[in-house]
């Protein structure tokens, strides 16, 4: 671990005691204040920290937001284990939990398919939003600005042949995909391998994860991997009711 870094952490630390001055910053950690109000500048700049009318220092929204999100990521987990264990088991294909993290998708499971042919995926590996049935998912729940930004930061690279590059086609796909409530990702992120998703919501209505199958072409045609989207929906309709979803009009079960 660098210097820096280290001493950037023990502020957090601290602070997670309670709001300090400078001083005591500096004393605590036995560090040149220079040196530490430089620290604080850099966290407060990305909202780590931020000083309060007092000049005292506080932990920032951000850590917080982090925080949050951890734990909302091992609880949608956690609800969505079973679901997916038996899921699994019965149409034996690939099957992954995603979440969305800055301009990429993250898997925070994975179960295997029955068959000899394995992905190359793992839990804690990124992928493209664009390219990816998941991360349609993740991207058509949000407002145009925020997709703007999404994509503002992503690699938009063509995959294969099939992948979407185009922002308007892609912002056209997402619209797609709100109106039938699941996405496709037809060989777009990888040759011969086909692949659907549909949402996971949580008790405010807002996605928060997708689940998604991924079946080779030697396997399965993507005709017969179609035919398990209402049984997807179903798994996804249940994981979402027991994270606090409830709908409130009519719409496809996510």
């Amino acid at each position: 671990m660098s210097t820096s870094l280290g001493k950037a952490l023990r502020i957090l630390v601290v602070l997670g005691e309670g709001p300090a001055s400078l001083d005591e910053l500096a004393t605590r950690l036995d560090v040149h204040k220079t040196t530490v109000l430089r620290l604080l500048r850099t966290l407060g700049d990305e909202h780590f920290v931020h000083r309060d009318g007092q000049h005292r220092y506080h932990l920032g929204s951000r850590l917080f937001e982090l925080s949050s999100r951890g734990l909302d990521q091992r609880e949608v987990r956690s609800i969505a284990a079973p679901h997916l264990l038996a899921f699994n088991r019965a149409h034996g294909h690939t099957t992954h939990l995603s979440e969305l993290v800055g301009s990429e998708i993250v898997y925070i499971d994975k179960l295997e398919s029955h068959d000899h042919v394995r992905m190359a995926s793992r839990v804690g590996l990124r992928g493209p939003v664009h390219s990816t049935a998941a991360g349609k998912v993740l991207l058509a729940d949000l407002t145009p600005a925020a997709v703007d930004r999404v994509l503002d930061g992503a690699d938009l690279t063509a995959r294969t042949p099939a992948t979407i590059t185009d922002r308007g086609a892609y912002r056209a796909e997402l619209a797609r995909v709100r109106e039938q409530g699941w996405a496709q990702d037809r060989e777009e992120n990888e040759p011969s391998i086909n692949c659907i998703g549909a949402p996971v919501r949580g008790p405010a209505g807002t996605v928060v994860a997708a689940v998604s199958v991924s079946v080779p072409s030697i396997v399965a045609t993507y005709d017969q991997l179609i035919e398990l989207v209402p049984s997807l929906l179903a798994v996804t309709g249940t994981i979402s009711r027991e994270h606090g979803w409830r709908p409130t009009r009519e719409e496809p079960s996510p």
